[in-house]
């Protein structure tokens, strides 16, 4: 489905909203555009109509003038029932006007020479008598129309006031209703992100994908709330011209269609250059934001290794290429937007002016004043939406790019978020001849184990030996190419990954917090763990032998990280949040490889509580903490090559015992 398909749908789930909010900004662009209309009628029926015959009638009439001991009125003004008498006409000439006694059958080019009217046409030249009017005189004339004309700028001052109202409104329903599409937008976003498999996360650094979720919706934000606002706005200001451009000529209302494909034209031609630019300059922020993330989060390696300057000009590369390529982008803008806009503009009034010539502004013109001056208001306003989609192009490709971005995001497969409660199994773990890859080559071959429930199994080997990946496929982070695993018999990938993982516990070498407090990344915030299972499970854990000094207790504040605790501080902690869950099985990921070794005796004591009734899974580097465990198993390049107890695996003096010869040996020699 195209991008643009796709913006329609989000835009169609409010679409209530925003066809109210049409219908306002059809009326408001309607009552703005009566101006010129009211304007023409002011022109021609009230300023200019003067120049229409006039009747003699009787004295007292109602819009009667007096003039000369006669009364007169304007002949379109009789009601019925007036006295309708010989007919006289009021003209100008240059900047005077002139009392004429007598109809005038033709009128023409008009010239006054001591007291008489010379008006010529192309076929005939009458002379008439005329007498000037003098200021008060014309004025008396004026005066029945004057009425007419203040109700007339009232209607118009009637008419803004109803367009700003409705603007406001229509403004108002239309940017809510595009804030509300951005909001299900990025929604929509985050949980796509929720859906998708670890492995998307492997190669698409984090800085990327934070790009996505919010550059690339506010670019998208600004198409709704800005560009596609200015793109309907103008369609319907232009469509509401044409309209009363046809209205007032035909043939020049025809020439004007010519600007629609010329327009259209552009945008095409526009879109072709500016697509390259702007899929360039997207994916240059994007990483310039994972270069970013990845600088504040290895900020003490860059300054231990003392970096900053290798760092600074790496990060100077990518600002240099993003602001080459937007250059290039603004360059394109300046050569196509409002320059072009004025070109056409100066060429329409040229065509304009060829079209009425000067006659247009002479007496026997087949054009009216009137309808000259609404003419050339239309025009004039007809470039302003012009000009105003031509300046939102920009924004409109922008907005275009950085949706296919959000949209590729959002269809990669991932796997919906299973709702419900699964029972608490017994946590009878079984690998059957399971191999997996990341890749190509097979970082587990051949795996087979049971673990029943209550037994610990300690996973051992160098590092790439297949210790970690083992958790992963147990969690389902990863699914394995040959083989089957089950949990109390039934293979786990018939069963939803969020039930599944419903009752299994973790705990990391580098456990994660959150932004919150100590007692909030216990329970996560999750409303059946109580304040007094939390603190339960922290104090059952021994943290409140370190965690007693902070101010707050458990209700201290935590930072990103936990980057104020230290490591054994946020290691107890990670472990009161696996025990605070209950899980049927537990895996400790090299948990107690960074803290030190009194912490660690406290953890130890904390294991034997953690550990009752729950299938317990240890990767250890330190092999003096599993001598307790039911079962070890030795990996070696991706297979098993040692099983067994802690004493049957020194007795074999294979791999393990040099290993745990190896650290003891390590041990004595430093001390």
């Amino acid at each position: 489905m195209s991008v643009g398909k796709r913006l329609y749908q989000y835009a169609m789930l409010y679409k209530r909203t925003i066809i109210l909010a049409l219908a306002l900004l059809a009326v408001a662009v309607g009552a703005e555009l009566s101006g010129p209309l009211i304007a023409k009628q002011m022109i021609d029926n009230n300023i200019l109509g003067v120049e229409k015959p006039w009747v003699e009638t009787a004295q007292g009439t109602k819009g009667a003038v007096a003039y000369n001991g006669s009364w007169y009125k304007r002949s379109d003004r009789l009601e019925p029932g007036d006295d309708k008498g010989r007919e006289v006409r009021v003209l100008q000439s240059g900047r005077s006007f002139y009392f004429l006694n007598q109809p005038l059958p033709v009128d023409g080019e008009r010239t006054v020479q001591n007291g008489q009217m010379t008006v010529k046409t192309k076929s005939d030249t009458a002379v008439y008598p005329v007498t000037k009017l003098e200021r008060k005189e014309l004025m008396a004339f004026y005066k029945p129309e004057i009425p007419k004309l203040i109700r007339l700028m009232l209607i118009y001052l009637g008419f803004i006031a109803i367009a700003s109202v409705f603007q406001y409104f229509q403004k108002l329903l239309l940017q809510s209703s595009a804030n509300r599409i951005i909001q299900r937008m990025r929604l929509d976003v985050f949980k796509q992100i929720q859906r998708l498999p670890i492995h998307y996360f492997d190669n698409l650094p984090a800085g990327k994908v934070v790009s996505r979720v919010t550059n690339d919706t506010e670019s998208i934000q600004e198409l709704f709330v800005t560009v596609l606002a200015t793109f309907v706005n103008s369609a319907i200001y232009m469509t509401g011209i044409f309209i009363a451009l046809f209205f007032l000529d035909v043939k020049l209302a025809a020439v004007s269609l010519v600007l629609i494909p010329i327009v259209a034209l552009w945008i095409v031609i526009y879109r072709k250059y500016a697509s390259r630019y702007n899929h360039k300059i997207r994916s240059l922020l994007s990483d310039i934001n994972g270069m970013i993330n990845e600088s504040i989060q290895g900020m003490s390696i860059i300054r231990a290794f003392r970096r900053q300057e290798e760092t600074e000009k790496e990060f100077d590369k990518l600002n240099q290429e993003h602001f080459t390529n937007e250059n290039k982008l603004l360059n394109l803008n300046s050569l196509t937007s409002h320059n072009l806009v004025g070109v056409l503009r100066n060429l329409a009034f040229v065509g304009m002016i060829w079209y009425f010539g000067g006659a247009s502004l002479k007496a026997e013109s087949v054009i009216s004043i009137g309808v000259l001056y609404a003419f050339v208001d239309y025009l004039t306003r007809l470039f302003q939406p012009v000009t105003n989609m031509v300046n939102q192009l920009a924004k409109l490709e922008t907005a275009r790019v950085s949706a296919e971005r959000v949209f590729e995001l959002m269809d990669t497969e991932g796997r919906d978020v299973a709702e419900g409660v699964m029972p608490r199994y017994k946590g009878n773990v079984k690998f059957d001849n399971v191999s997996f890859a990341y890749k190509e080559d097979y970082v587990l071959k051949q795996i087979s184990l049971e673990a029943h429930q209550g037994q610990t199994v300690a996973l051992v080997g160098h590092t790439g030996s297949g210790k970690s990946s083992i958790m992963n496929l147990l969690f389902r982070f990863y699914d394995p190419q040959k083989g089957t695993i089950t949990i109390d018999g039934q293979p786990i990938v018939d069963i939803p990954k969020q039930l599944l993982r419903q009752h299994m516990g973790i705990v990391l070498q580098d456990p994660f917090l959150f932004t919150g407090t100590i007692a909030s990344n216990v329970s996560l915030d999750d409303p059946s763990i109580s304040r007094e299972k939390v603190e339960k499970a922290l104090n059952d854990v021994g943290a409140d032998k370190l965690l007693a000094s902070l101010p707050k207790g458990y209700d201290e504040p935590v930072i990103e990280k936990g980057s104020t605790l230290s490591a054994g501080q946020r290691q107890l902690i990670s472990f009161a949040r696996a025990l605070a869950f209950d899980p049927a099985i537990l895996i400790l990921d090299e948990a107690t490889a960074s803290i030190d070794t009194e912490t660690e005796t406290i953890i130890q004591n904390a294991l034997d509580v953690l550990k009752k009734g729950r299938t317990t899974f240890i990767i250890a580097h330190r092999l003096s903490t599993i001598r307790t465990a039911d079962q070890i198993l030795v990996l070696h390049r991706g297979e098993i090559v040692e099983r067994g107890t802690h004493e049957s695996l020194m007795q074999l003096q294979g791999r393990y015992y040099q290993m745990y010869q190896l650290q003891q040996g390590a041990k004595v020699q430093a001390v």
